[in-house]
């Protein structure tokens, strides 16, 4: 559990959330909702890179 970058792990299952999240609004034939899942998935996963590459840059990965 050392090892663990907790920010990144944070990031990552609020992607995955957002993904599933696309699905179950296709389920409910909701547009707005899978809109605005696709948009989460975006930011989420930019703000998890962004983090990644300032953890980098700072040696803590």
């Amino acid at each position: 559990m050392k090892n663990v970058k907790w920010p990144l792990l944070i990031y990552a299952i609020l992607a995955a959330a957002s993904i599933m999240g696309i699905g179950i609004a296709i389920s409910e034939k909701s547009l707005i909702g899978a809109i605005g899942c696709i948009l989460a998935v975006f930011v989420i996963m930019g703000m998890g890179f962004k983090t990644k590459r300032k953890m980098r840059e700072n040696g803590e990965i």
